[in-house]
């Protein structure tokens, strides 16, 4: 069993920047929400790269090409090349390339992402109505509108090979929550009767991709959302960290199902320079602790409840007995939930 802020069932001295060698970085809501960088990312960033992270940039906006996603970042003074940023789009031409023979005509909905990943890849972007197309790649744009939902639906009945660059039902803008390519892709799924093949989060595919362009031996998956970030890393076999700066709540991280659950929980990127602290349970393993907080189950008729409280003086470990930052409680909680042989139904005390 993993916990929150602890692999294994330790501590550890170093900071995560210094555990792992590339942290494979999710974008919208964890580097930046819209065209704002999330506050205390880039500095965060840049300590951790001084510290000899390498970062890469794994997103599952197909939208803009990793060209774009690159200007945009350094727009924030963050230092990186084009091939540090990896796209779903670009997942999902790879995928492609065993599949189809190079030069292969392939209709495209979304951004101009999708088109440019194609033919990076040898292939032929082609328009939705075009009868040459042997494949559909629908990824996410802002302007699809219902006739290219309808050309998608019409093409795949014809038999074209219907790929998705990732299956995101939302993603976080400025102004709040808003429908993402997931809820497009589904449109097209109830008018053809065929589920496409998905190259983005949580299929392993991107994350591979990432791993072999960047070469990673400890790599680190860094995201905002349970259903594709974390169980994505989780698919691929590989350590994560959660933070909650975008889409995910405190109480849903506490309650992440079983493969949708982080090696580790923070609030904000700056948990990159941070040691690893201690999420501990009690000697019967009924309560967990983190700092100056504990967690326990409680068996109610609904179901198990984690219960979340500040220890008392005399109850917190010396020296660490901090019991006014929100995320040792969440750790705690997450511990507890975790450790629970079913599924917790509610969590209180978190505010």
């Amino acid at each position: 069993m993993t916990s929150a802020g602890v692999e294994g069932g330790q501590a550890r001295a170093h900071p995560l920047c210094v555990m792992y060698d590339v942290a494979l970085l999710d974008l919208d809501g964890v580097v930046y929400v819209g065209a704002d960088p999330v506050p205390g990312a880039v500095a965060a960033l840049k300590e951790a790269a001084s510290a000899g992270m390498r970062l890469a940039y794994v997103t599952n906006n197909a939208a803009r090409p990793a060209s774009v996603v690159r200007e945009h970042l350094a727009g924030f003074g963050l230092t990186l090349d084009v091939a540090d940023v990896v796209t779903s789009a670009q997942a999902a031409a790879a995928m492609l390339v065993p599949r189809l023979p190079q030069g292969s005509s392939v209709a495209t909905v979304g951004g101009p992402g999708v088109a440019q990943a194609l033919l990076e890849q040898g292939f032929r972007p082609v328009a939705l109505d075009d009868s040459s197309a042997v494949a559909v790649v629908m990824g996410y744009g802002p302007d699809v509108s219902w006739r290219d939902l309808a050309a998608a639906s019409f093409a795949v009945q014809r038999g074209a090979l219907f790929v998705a660059t990732n299956t995101d039902r939302t993603i976080p803008l400025p102004q709040g929550i808003a429908p993402g390519n997931g809820m497009l892709v589904e449109a097209v799924v109830q008018a053809c009767g065929q589920r496409p093949l998905v190259a983005g989060k949580p299929e392993p595919t991107l994350f591979r991709e990432a791993v072999t362009r960047t070469g990673a031996r400890r790599p680190l998956v860094v995201g905002d959302r349970l259903d594709t970030d974390i169980e994505g890393a989780v698919n691929a076999g590989l350590p994560s960290l959660l933070v909650l700066t975008g889409v995910t709540s405190s109480h849903e991280a506490v309650m992440a199902p079983l493969g949708s659950r982080p090696t580790y929980v923070a609030t904000d990127l700056s948990s990159l320079l941070e040691p690893v602290p201690l999420v501990a349970p009690d000697a019967n393993g009924t309560s967990w602790t983190c700092g100056g907080w504990s967690a326990s189950i409680a068996q109610e008729t609904a179901g198990p409840i984690v219960h979340v409280r500040p220890l008392s003086d005399a109850e917190a470990p010396t020296g660490d007995i901090s019991r006014t930052g929100a995320i040792e409680a969440i750790r705690a909680a997450c511990g507890a939930a975790w450790g629970s042989p079913e599924q917790v139904v509610a969590v209180t005390g978190l505010g």
